[in-house]
């Protein structure tokens, strides 16, 4: 019983740090400029300029790219040459997709898989990039296992992974005031 109590509270407060009074302090939603400040709470030693960062987390390399004029923002952290990917690894991150990487997905570009996280910029809340880019860093360092963004899993899928859920609480606490 205690631990249905323990998972509605925690669904309820993650609903209340999704609320839009979790987005940026502008009256116009996430900008660069906040962006920026978030980023460089998780990473002091990030590189980078207004539309584009760099920055280490858990050991990986990660990217985000933002467009203010297209409304756009993606986080993406590179995973492996797409070379060297069976069709086991192909169909298994398509399963994932579908079920354990939740709001993160794997992707191909330019000969590489990413996991990459995408949203509207101006509708982004704090809360909801620091998950997002636990989301996306979580699928990286499970890829080749278990697959999973370390959020929630979809029952109806195929992923039976052990969630990473400790990477996200941690780029919370570290992200937010």
């Amino acid at each position: 019983m205690l631990n249905k109590i323990n998972i509605v509270a925690a669904a309820i407060i993650s609903l209340l740090f999704l609320t839009p009074a979790s987005y940026a302090d502008s009256a116009k939603g996430m900008n660069n400029q906040h962006l920026g400040e978030l980023i460089k709470r998780i990473d002091e030693s990030a590189q980078g300029k207004p539309g584009l960062w760099r920055f280490i987390v858990e050991g990986r390399e990660v990217t985000v790219i933002t467009s203010e004029k297209a409304n756009r923002m993606r986080i993406i952290v590179p995973i492996a040459p797409a070379t060297k990917i069976s069709n086991e690894k192909l169909t298994r991150m398509m399963q994932a997709n579908f079920d354990s990487a939740l709001d993160a997905r794997y992707s191909i570009a330019k000969d590489i898989v990413w996991a990459a996280f995408i949203h509207p910029l101006r509708e982004l809340g704090d809360e909801e990039f620091l998950s997002g880019l636990g989301q996306a860093v979580n699928l990286a360092l499970t890829y080749g296992e278990n697959y999973s963004s370390g959020a929630l899993i979809f029952g109806g899928g195929d992923s039976q992974s052990l969630r990473r859920r400790e990477l996200i609480d941690e780029l919370l606490k570290k992200g937010t005031i």
